[in-house]
């Protein structure tokens, strides 16, 4: 008899208001039975399919999906393919979706839009990585305003709060520089400019041509140029200019140099 494959799990609380849970499994074979969440659950499937049953109504995840169970509701879960399925999924609680949104998600929890399947597949990749706080706030407020988009039905008004709007668009990037190596909180900004902080990301990335988070940490990156050309150690210069640790500042220096900062360093004249 072939052995049951174990399941294999994740989960964390990661520093992101709003997120009250991130858990990525791989089933091959267990089945959930009925209960229900007090947060919203927000899941992709990046193999297989599940089946699951909500308000009595039978529903399925292809990858190409995003599916959105809202609290309170009883659903079940299981295989829908031989293989199983691995899943990634988000804990919301009410600050992004509302209970006011619950009957639109039971009458429609499988949304089939791949730009939100992108985004929530970059917002877990954000949530994996300590010190990309900002770059995940940013993200799950995008992905926030597009379930709200769905569920309300309301694309008229969607497409009209993407305005361009420079003055908070400069009013945003003013701020970002006042914090370069403490950092912003998406939530702490949009409480100073009195702006949602989904408005806020897209009033910067229409501005600017890329997203906040990308913003400071292009400043971080540019701050950590000229400290390592002073001689300074990537360590002393990973705690100076915001990034969690060396790693952190050397991935994205890396990533936007195109070499480490050690070697940055040593070619310096």
């Amino acid at each position: 008899m072939a052995a049951v494959a174990q399941p294999e799990v994740s989960a964390w609380r990661p520093r992101i208001p709003g997120v009250v849970e991130v858990f990525h499994a791989h089933f091959t074979e267990y089945a959930y039975p009925m209960h229900v969440h007090d947060a919203w659950t927000l899941l992709i499937v990046d193999d297989g399919a599940v089946r699951y049953d909500l308000d009595r109504h039978e529903h399925g995840t292809p990858h190409d999906t995003v599916s959105l169970l809202p609290p309170h509701v009883p659903h079940n879960g299981s295989p829908a393919t031989p293989q199983g399925f691995r899943k990634r999924v988000l804990y919301l609680d009410a600050s992004h979706l509302g209970n006011e949104l619950i009957g639109p998600a039971v009458d429609g929890p499988d949304l089939r839009d791949p730009v939100l399947r992108l985004r929530v597949g970059q917002l877990h990749g954000a949530l994996s990585r300590p010190g990309d706080e900002l770059e995940a706030e940013s993200r799950l407020a995008l992905v926030g305003e597009r379930l709200r988009g769905h569920l309300r039905r309301r694309a008229a008004d969607a497409h009209r709060t993407h305005r361009p709007d420079p003055v908070l668009a400069r009013s945003l990037r003013e701020l970002l520089d006042e914090h370069i190596a403490d950092g912003l909180a998406l939530a702490e900004a949009g409480r100073v400019l009195h702006a949602h902080p989904a408005h806020l990301v897209r009033a910067f990335s229409t501005a600017y041509g890329l997203p906040p988070h990308q913003y400071l940490t292009s400043r971080r990156v540019g701050r950590a140029r000229r400290l390592l050309l002073d001689g300074r150690s990537p360590g002393e210069v990973a705690a100076a200019t915001g990034f969690c640790d060396q790693a952190h500042l050397t991935r994205h220096f890396k990533k936007l140099v195109g070499v480490t900062p050690g070697r940055y360093r040593l070619s310096a004249r």
